[in-house]
């Protein structure tokens, strides 16, 4: 065994990455399987999960609609987690409020916090290993405002929140499991997430992409978010129940 092998702070722990294929979700995947996790990624579609179990061989994909009342069952039976990340969500449709439909308004409730929830109360419930740590990665936008995305960034708040009600639970029904939530301080134009918010938002204010990009302030890069992952994944019990802020200098509790 080499000394690198030693070190890796996730060695042999089972890692599911809800959401796992591309994105953020990709980066986290690259993150635990190099601190030497056992992977299961979870999305719904094929394509991106065969690139990526090709691209980081022994990862174990699993394509599926995380939203399904039945999915946290179907993912447990894969891979029974010693970490849980719940990084999948829905893109926002971005428009004023007053273009925005109920449909359109509640996309992020229905995908973001709807699986958040199904995968925290399944978590509570399921005979699980002893120790079991459940990150909800969160948005920038759950601390301030993002007008142009109807609900998104109070579905965001709203996994904050989830983390800190769950772990009451844990700490009721199930001592030694543990959550907590992850706030990325803001967009990250790399994904395709962040692209459409850039777009969004650029076009309102009659700029280019690329010059609301040189506008934004430094926001933290997909790579510092999945260290963030590992950090907290390694360490989690002081973090239980909290939210941390996610920047290029590191994690802090969020005030």
């Amino acid at each position: 065994m080499n000394e690198s092998s030693q070190t890796r702070r996730l060695r042999d722990k089972n890692v599911v990455v809800i959401g796992g294929s591309r994105g953020l979700g990709r980066s986290i995947v690259a993150a635990v399987y190099a601190e030497g996790a056992q992977v299961l990624a979870v999305a719904r579609k094929a394509e991106p999960l065969k690139q990526l179990a090709a691209a980081f061989p022994g990862v174990q994909v699993l394509a599926l609609d995380a939203t399904e009342e039945g999915a946290p069952a179907k993912v447990f039976e894969t891979l029974a987690p010693d970490v849980l990340i719940i990084c999948a969500g829905a893109i926002p449709h971005m428009a004023p409020l007053v273009e925005q439909t109920w449909e359109h308004f509640s996309r992020n409730w229905n995908s973001d916090v709807k699986l958040s929830l199904l995968f925290s109360q399944a978590a509570l419930t399921s005979p699980l290993p002893a120790g079991m740590t459940v990150i909800l990665i969160s948005s920038g936008a759950a601390m301030g405002d993002s007008p142009l995305s109807g609900g998104y960034a109070g579905a965001k708040r709203m996994q904050m929140f989830l983390a800190k009600y769950a772990q009451k639970e844990a700490d009721r029904l199930h001592p030694g499991l543990w959550f907590l939530a992850l706030v990325p301080a803001g967009m990250m134009p790399t994904t395709e997430l962040g692209r459409v918010g850039v777009e969004a938002y650029a076009f309102s204010l009659g700029i280019s992409p690329a010059d609301f990009i040189e506008n934004m302030r430094a926001a933290p890069t997909t790579e510092d978010v999945a260290r963030a992952v590992v950090e907290c994944a390694s360490d989690p019990q002081e973090r239980a129940g909290k939210a941390f802020l996610v920047s290029g200098a590191g994690v802090k509790p969020v005030s």
